[in-house]
């Protein structure tokens, strides 16, 4: 007999560090009344740089875990590195429903009017073989230009700890792109990390108004929506985040967490 799913039970939301706070604002717009986790693997931190098995055997070892204390409803893999290399064996050992996050090729290659779109991501994202299956399905007789940048993950970070951004940081991801073949040409730009959208006006001032940035918060929250429809929602206590390190700057931090709406602050 199928066990009735509670009215608390919470939709997790799972990234390396704070860019997933972009998807849980989405969410946020369609679900205000569904009660939520937000987990950032701080220890982890950053993804970009590790390889594919370390990443993979991390999310999910992490996620078998915090299913198994949290009990979620549905669990959205709120980053494009882990969802692009562990999505799959994810969905093998959870039995409850598993968003992920892909780079917006689809409706960048939509928007486009030069025929030349940009893909900033970090350095695991941009090589993934994922990453070319939507090229070939999305953006055929396109150019896609892509660039790792890492240096903004830690960036966006360091932005949600109120701190200042480098402007020199943000050039050199601009300029990884501009600088390559064709790249002058580039109209639209697929923001292939949920941190980058938390440096969006720094992008845009640099990369010009005539360039679109896309990322895929809305959809993912469109896709999540879909996937609870019908269900019961109900808090039985405050919306929380959790972090597998202590986080840094954590004054500042809890205030920024508290305007997402997580009202507790806790260590996994």
């Amino acid at each position: 007999m199928e066990i009735p799913l509670r009215g608390d039970a919470p939709i997790l939301l799972f990234d390396s560090g704070l860019g997933g706070l972009t998807v849980l604002a989405e969410v946020r717009k369609i679900l205000p009344q569904a009660p939520a986790i937000y987990a950032a693997d701080t220890a982890g931190l950053p993804y970009g740089t590790k390889t594919e098995a370390e990443i993979a055997a991390r999310v999910a070892g992490l996620l078998g875990r915090m299913s198994e204390r949290y009990a979620p409803r549905l669990v959205c893999i709120a980053c494009n590195t882990a969802s692009t290399i562990a999505l799959g064996m994810v969905r093998d050992v959870l039995e409850v429903p598993i968003v992920g996050t892909v780079p917006a090729i689809k409706p960048a290659a939509a928007m486009t009017r030069t025929g030349t779109i940009g893909l900033l991501g970090t350095a695991a994202t941009v090589r993934q073989r994922y990453v070319d299956d939507l090229e070939a399905e999305f953006a055929a007789g396109k150019r896609l230009i892509r660039y790792g940048a890492p240096e903004l993950v830690l960036a966006a970070e360091a932005k949600m700890r109120g701190e200042r951004v480098e402007p020199a940081i943000i050039a050199r991801a601009v300029a990884g792109l501009r600088e390559q073949p064709g790249g002058e040409a580039i109209d639209t730009v697929v923001l292939a990390c949920t941190h980058f959208p938390l440096l969006g006006e720094e992008l845009q001032a640099a990369l010009g108004e005539q360039v679109r940035l896309v990322d895929g918060a809305a959809g993912i929250a469109r896709r999540i929506a879909h996937l609870v429809d019908g269900q019961a929602f109900q808090r039985s206590a405050p919306d929380r985040a959790v972090f597998t390190a202590e986080p840094v700057g954590h004054d500042a931090l809890v205030a920024r967490l508290a305007r997402h709406g997580l009202e507790k602050v806790e260590r996994f």
